[in-house]
């Protein structure tokens, strides 16, 4: 059995769910008062959703060129989601599709956040999708959600783009996660595509056509309206559950790990219990607790017996 490097492991981990996310505790006085109740940021926002790292990885990448602040949508979700704006500055999302549709987390969010700007014109709103292949049309059902925001003005998209990257998802059968080769090649050609996409970022470009900059070379994939609706549907009804999870206690060293990383809190355990999941409606099905279990501990089901891990920089930490 392999053993990883759990100092790294955990280092990992807290980096990516810190304890007292810097948004909510730093405050620009120039925007915020007591009779307001919105936050004001020292930098532009990228809101992002990441459960194995992929669109955390894409998100990072994009702050690295722009100085943006990256807001981890799970900790926003813990508090106000209350921000205000300065006229036309970048408001960006970063997020990953789950069944072919926007995660439902997301969704949760774009209802409960409130956006304010004391100027008169919007901002130059972009997104950018990940997946292990094709999107549907999951940018699609974003836009109607973006401009359904509580926001004191006209919330458009500007800039959206969709990135291939190693796969995740394992809860069929079939689906499996990528060869070193492929997870590979995915990263190289979506480093190149973020590049692109960000120095487009930067230099603001517009689309001229009704449509955002990017709308058009989308990776849909074939019938997209049939998997974003009819598969997506069962997806959601059928597949996003936590009810097959389960965990090998011959394997399980009580690390904590899986319940550290779930983004929805619905694993009770910790550092010398076993997981024990909730059923509490919330689970994702990202299948974190199960990529980030040192042991391969975790199942579901039957499905991902035999069946490999990912998250991103893994291989690094268990040198696979």
């Amino acid at each position: 059995m392999k053993r990883c490097n759990f100092p790294l492991v955990l280092s990992n981990i807290f980096e990516k769910q810190s304890l007292f996310p810097l948004h909510l505790i730093i405050y620009n006085p120039r925007g915020y008062s007591e009779n307001s109740k919105f936050i004001r940021n020292f930098a532009p926002m990228i809101f992002y959703f990441s459960s194995t790292g992929n669109s955390k990885w894409a998100a990072r990448q994009i702050a690295d060129s722009t100085g943006d602040e990256l807001i981890s949508i799970p900790e926003a979700l813990k508090g106000h989601c209350q921000y205000e704006l300065q006229a036309g500055e970048p408001l960006g999302f970063v997020f990953p599709v789950h069944g072919w549709r926007v995660p439902r987390i997301v969704g949760e969010f774009l209802k409960k956040v409130r956006l304010h700007t004391a100027a008169p014109s919007s901002p130059y709103c972009y997104c950018l999708l990940t997946a292990g292949d094709s999107v549907g049309k999951t940018m699609e059902r974003f836009r109607k959600s973006l401009s359904e925001i509580q926001a004191d003005f006209n919330m458009q998209l500007s800039l959206v783009e969709t990135v291939v990257m190693p796969e995740s998802y394992v809860g069929l059968p079939g689906m499996v996660t990528d060869t070193p080769e492929k997870e590979r090649k995915k990263i190289e050609a979506a480093e190149k595509k973020i590049a692109a996409f960000t120095e487009r970022l930067n230099r603001r470009v517009r689309s001229v056509g009704g449509q955002p900059e990017g709308w058009d070379g989308l990776v849909r994939g074939p019938i997209p309206g049939f998997f974003s609706s009819v598969v997506g549907g069962f997806f959601v009804h059928q597949l996003i559950t936590d009810k097959p999870f389960h965990v090998d206690p011959d394997r399980c060293v009580k690390c904590g790990i899986c319940a550290n990383v779930c983004p929805v809190d619905d694993i009770k355990g910790g550092l010398g219990s076993e997981p024990v999941w909730l059923h509490n409606g919330k689970c994702l099905t990202c299948f974190a607790c199960y990529h980030h279990c040192p042991h391969h501990a975790i199942e579901f089901g039957r499905r991902t017996q035999k069946k490999g891990q990912y998250f991103f920089g893994r291989r690094k930490l268990h040198k696979d």
